[in-house]
């Protein structure tokens, strides 16, 4: 790496600018960590505008902030920490941008008990995050005796009454991204990939893969635009799926549905019925200590109740959890851009009881991955929410000193013992 500021090989001898060759690390930590946001941000901003959707103040902040990130022009640690924030307030508009997006075009969720496995014939399989490629197949497959599942993040379109009203939109098949190669392999028909989460295909499947849009696998098919023909081709052609009944799952509790109970669920707290929410969601993965967050669930006293958003609800929604007067206890808000969606809702509740968001009988137990995850994680600091509880383990880009400064100013701690942490929640 060159250094432009004194024109030396980056922590040479001659190098006297430490912080300007990014050897700084907590320069560096904040803006790996202001990239990583940048990047769930364009995830978002991307499926907006694919529903004709732009925000000029958003598109603005991405030419600020990577230009701050390029030509290390800034070494300012607060200034570094005001963009880090910014890109959280950024990131809370662009999630509301794509909310009123999917709500313009399929109407607002409402909540749906979905059929979890495969029918009798053709099948396919649509996974990934957006939610116009899968009302453009919907449309396309129309009376053609082909049956659509949904995977993954998809599910909950199930919730959407302009892409519910497809009957052949029929119910959803496995599980998190993760498990793909497993459950693809098991998947008789096409499957259709409109997003990044996609896993090296095995090859019992991988001439019955396609990618669309922003995805994209070398050795898969990928289809430039949103024909679909290719795909329907392949289902028609393909051994008809044979019925499995995997149970059922729950989906659509869409913020503005949720607020629609809000009458009883502010009565159920005022009457002790309901003790404490805790959200648990965010991006899922293989890695050892994800298992937290399904033995935490399973823990959640029965006077409480549990909303989850993105691929980690599939850690949890294999349970019945039951209801409390009527409100279910596991609220599914939707994808991880619904995590806007619990923001309205804890925003909701504070101002029903006249406190700050901090003050209610909430906890948040957040699972990180990849971008996205840190877009949400730096808009809940933005907002002012304090004493998250992350994991499976911390971001490895966070250097010490900035791993401090979120401890000190949000609390903000790595997750531990179930019963532990559990206990420390309830005492609030």
């Amino acid at each position: 790496m060159f250094c432009y500021q004194c024109e030396q090989t980056a922590g040479g001898t001659g190098c006297t600018k430490m912080g300007v060759c990014g050897k700084d690390p907590d320069i560096q930590s904040l803006q790996d960590t202001l990239v990583f946001g940048l990047k769930g941000i364009a995830a978002y901003a991307y499926h907006a505008n694919e529903l004709g959707v732009r925000d000029d103040e958003v598109n603005a902040f991405m030419h600020e902030a990577l230009f701050a990130t390029l030509t290390n022009v800034d070494f300012d640690l607060n200034r570094h920490l005001e963009l880090v924030l910014k890109c959280g307030r950024m990131n809370l508009k662009t999630m509301e941008m794509l909310n009123n997006a999917h709500v313009a075009r399929f109407g607002s969720p409402t909540p749906a008990t979905i059929p979890s496995g495969t029918r009798p014939g053709p099948g396919i399989v649509v996974t990934g995050h957006d939610l116009l490629d899968l009302h453009d197949l919907l449309v396309q497959t129309e009376g053609k005796g082909i049956n659509i599942y949904t995977h993954g993040e998809m599910l909950p379109a199930h919730g959407y009454p302009e892409l519910r009203k497809f009957k052949h939109l029929v119910g959803n098949y496995g599980t998190a991204w993760q498990n793909q190669r497993t459950e693809f392999d098991a998947f008789s028909g096409p499957i259709l990939v409109t997003t990044n989460c996609i896993m090296i295909p095995k090859s019992s499947y991988r001439d019955r893969i396609f990618t669309c849009g922003i995805a994209g696998c070398a050795g898969v098919k990928h289809l430039p635009g949103r024909d679909f023909t290719p795909v329907i081709e392949t289902a028609l052609s393909q051994p008809p799926l044979k019925p499995v009944d995997a149970g059922t799952l729950s989906t659509g509790f869409h913020w503005t549905a949720v607020l629609g109970l809000a009458d009883k669920v502010i009565a159920a707290v005022k009457a002790g019925k309901i003790r404490h929410f805790f959200f648990i969601g965010g991006c899922d993965g293989a890695k050892p200590g994800r298992n937290y967050f399904t033995e935490f669930a399973e823990k959640v006293p029965g006077d409480c109740v549990i909303l989850t958003a993105a691929c980690g609800k599939y850690r949890l929604n294999d349970k019945d959890y039951g209801s409390i007067d009527g409100i279910p206890r596991l609220l599914d808000v939707g994808q991880c851009n619904d995590c806007y969606g619990a923001i309205k809702i804890a925003s909701a509740l504070a101002d029903a009881f006249g406190c700050g968001v901090n003050d209610l009988p909430l906890s948040l137990v957040v699972s990180w991955y990849e971008q996205k995850a840190v877009a949400i994680l730096l808009t809940l600091l933005y907002l002012g929410v304090k004493n998250i509880k992350l994991g499976p383990s911390l971001p490895a880009f966070i250097s010490p000193n900035v791993l401090n400064l979120l401890v000190e100013k949000y609390n903000i701690s790595p997750i531990g013992d179930v019963d532990a942490d559990m206990a420390a929640m309830l005492k609030k």
